[in-house]
């Protein structure tokens, strides 16, 4: 690695966070980036979930995620929404 101009060798960036998946409608498994997600967070465990859009079959999947899930998901740059109940 070669110094820059300034005398301070270049940042790495870090490897981008993958996501595996699985589409419940065509059975097949496959890697998501945190921008191929979305993480809702309702007001229980029944209004929390992800979703996302199956890279084989076009299928709109949305599936629960619990505190683990939104944890990783949060943590791994997935956008976030909450929703609020009225």
């Amino acid at each position: 690695m070669t110094a820059t101009a300034s005398g301070c060798a270049p940042t790495p960036l870090p490897a981008p966070v993958l996501f595996r998946a699985g589409c419940p409608h065509c059975r097949s498994s496959f890697e998501l980036s945190a921008t191929a997600l979305r993480l809702a967070i309702g007001a229980s465990a029944r209004t929390t979930f992800y979703s996302f859009t199956c890279p084989e079959c076009d299928t709109a999947v949305r599936k629960p995620a619990g505190e683990r899930i939104v944890e990783l998901l949060t943590v791994g740059g997935v956008s976030t929404m909450r929703l609020h109940g009225h």
